[in-house]
Formats: structure tokens, C-alpha cells, sequence
């Protein structure tokens, strides 16, 4: 299912990408490496949870200091044996910078083109995580809110209906960065979800808080009984008191990630 990108004829390499910066600096500071460890640890912690689809599937991040330039996973790697040191830094055009390999087609084709279409996406999360998925299947919106946990996402979800088979140039990555307009979670019709977000930690703590409300949904919709909806005012309010904070607690949640991967699986910060 996936495909290694040929960057000898499938590169994004629209003008307004802007060429190619001859020299770049030494991507071995801090914020950088901190970057790398908190994007392998959530790639380790997906994997444990069943969030992950063989080699395929990727997370990335804009790089710190630097609009046009992210870290991915580089294709041919499963979730569960990426470190920090084997994530790529990759321009728009398809060039990898640092680091050993290439993107997945797809990965280079929706994150470049969603990172430059969308500025506020410093962070993009793209699975097939099973429950999320599966409501992408069914008929009419996908979260019906009528648990707590997908309160969090109220008015914060698009749907892409436009399905058109893989990513696999940049004008079907425009596409997707188009449709994902102002929402934070875009539910891709017979595909998977992407996760947006400012920060790795919050991207972290809204795919994993996803994949719950979606889960129990799914549980509750197989029960045959209707579902009952929270009302929209009280959904609306939830949601306020949810998004308090959130910034902060996202970064507590990813923090107990690492402290738990310290202890049972160091070597993702290698």
C-alpha cells in the first residue's frame, strides 16, 4: 500500500514554494532534537496502541526555526522501531536534508503541501487508527457527540468527501489542505483521519482523545440503539471548558508517554 517517493519526477516544485535554500545551519540544536524525541515517542505509543497501519501511515512536524522544512518518518519503518535520530528533515520540494531514506509518496505529497497550504499546522498526524476509520465508512457525520470525550472536538471537525484514491502528486495534497479549512481533525471519506495541531503535544493528546470517542462510539452503535446526542448549547459549553488548559495538559500527557517509554523502551530517543 505504500510508495516510496521518486523525487526525480514526482517533486512539488511549484514557485511558490520558493527555491531551494543552498546553505542551512546546523539542525542539531536543542528545540530541534527535543522536536525529534517528542515526534518518536508519539510514534512509539501509537504503535502500542494499535494506532498504526504496517509502514504505512505518518506523523510530521515543522521543524523549529524553520517554516519550510519538516520531520517525517522516513517510508519502509514501522511505528514501533523509529527513533528520534532516523526521523528526515525534508524541504517542499521533496529534498531530504537530514537524515537517511525518503517520505513515503503519499506522507511527502499531504504533509508538505497541508504545512505550506496551512501555516498553523506546525504538526500534521495522518492514521488509519481502526475506530477513527471506521467512521469514515458510514453514512452521515462521523462523530455523532453524544459522549463526553468527543465534546472535545465539537465544532472543531471537516469532512473530506472528495476520496480520489492516493495522494500521490501535490495537486491531491492542495485538495486535502483545502478542505481541512479552519478545523483541527479532518475526517477523510474512506481513508483515515488527520490530526492538526500547534504543538506535538497537542497533535498527541487530540489523535489519542479521537481514537477514544470514536472507539466507545462505535461500541455504543453497536448496541443497535439510537444514539442520543448532547445538546448543542451544553456541547458548545463542554467544549469551551475543555480547550481551557488543553495546551498544558497535553503536555503533561505527552510527558508520562516518555517517562513511560524511559523506563520500557529508551531506545526511541536514540
Amino acid at each position: 500500500m505504500a510508495h516510496a517517493l521518486n523525487r526525480d519526477t514526482d517533486q512539488a516544485t511549484s514557485a511558490e514554494t520558493g527555491p531551494v535554500a543552498p546553505n542551512r545551519p546546523d539542525f542539531d540544536s536543542e528545540a530541534v532534537w527535543n522536536a525529534r524525541v517528542d515526534l518518536a515517542a508519539c510514534f512509539r505509543f501509537a504503535a502500542r496502541l494499535g494506532m498504526h497501519e504496517g509502514i504505512c501511515n505518518h506523523f510530521s512536524a515543522v521543524v523549529p526555526g524553520y517554516d519550510d522544512l519538516f520531520l517525517v518518518n522516513p517510508y519502509g519503518y514501522a511505528f514501533s522501531e523509529l527513533t528520534a535520530s532516523q526521523l528526515l528533515i525534508c524541504d517542499f520540494h521533496g529534498n531530504v536534508l537530514s537524515g537517511q531514506g525518503t517520505p513515503e509518496a503519499t506522507a511527502f505529497f499531504i504533509h508538505a503541501r497541508l504545512h505550506l497550504k496551512v501555516p498553523r499546522a506546525k504538526v500534521a498526524f495522518h492514521t488509519h487508527m481502526p475506530h477513527a476509520t471506521a467512521l469514515c465508512m458510514v453514512d452521515g457525520e462521523p462523530l455523532a457527540f453524544a459522549g463526553q470525550t468527543s465534546l472535545k472536538f465539537y465544532g472543531r471537525t471537516r469532512v473530506d468527501r472528495d476520496y480520489n484514491g492516493l495522494a500521490l502528486d501535490s495537486t491531491e495534497g492542495d485538495r486535502i489542505a483545502a478542505a481541512v479549512g479552519d478545523a483541527g481533525v479532518i475526517f477523510m471519506k474512506h481513508h483515515g483521519v488527520m490530526v492538526l495541531g500547534n504543538t506535538v503535544a497537542e497533535a498527541w493528546d487530540d489523535l489519542y482523545y479521537l481514537e477514544r470517542a470514536c472507539e466507545v462510539q462505535c461500541i455504543a452503535m453497536s448496541t443497535g440503539r439510537p444514539l442520543v446526542p448532547v445538546a448543542p448549547d451544553i456541547a458548545a459549553a463542554t467544549a469551551n471548558q475543555m480547550r481551557e488548559g488543553d495546551a498544558s495538559s497535553a503536555r503533561q500527557h505527552l510527558e508520562s508517554l516518555k517517562r513511560i517509554l524511559d523506563r520500557e523502551e529508551p531506545s526511541y530517543r536514540s
